[in-house]
């Protein structure tokens, strides 16, 4: 499981393991069952606290993402199609949000802005 930690990124270090571990839940590259590093050693790996990892992980059993059993360690956890689709929608809508915020800065209308989504959307077909 690969994590890469950003110093120069705004986002506290637990939300980098959380969204690069959903990502990777998402994306396939963990699938159901697969277990995960122990808070431990992936703090020692990335030579962060304990308690970062903890927070990350607490985080991600939360939000449905992930399993954890005492003395046996985290594993990802059957995903609902729903929420996954839901995680999908909620980081678009974050993406398209800083978009407009960019578009009416620069000056660009609804009409630009969506010919735009248009083809980009069209152009990943």
């Amino acid at each position: 499981m690969d994590i890469i930690i950003s110093n120069s990124s705004d986002a506290p270090i637990y939300e980098q393991i959380v969204s690069q571990i959903k990502a990777q839940i998402m994306s396939g590259q963990l699938a159901e069952g697969d277990a995960l590093p122990s808070m431990r050693a992936l703090a020692q790996s990335m030579r962060i606290s304990v308690i970062t990892t903890k927070r990350a992980y607490e985080e991600l059993e939360r939000e449905g993402f992930i399993e954890s059993y005492t003395g046996r360690g985290s594993f990802v956890r059957r995903q609902n199609r729903e929420l996954v689709r839901e995680e999908f929608l909620r980081q678009t809508e974050q993406l398209m949000t800083q978009a407009c915020e960019k578009a009416r800065t620069g000056g660009i209308s609804r009409e630009e802005l969506h010919e735009l989504l248009d083809l980009i959307y069209d152009g990943g077909e």
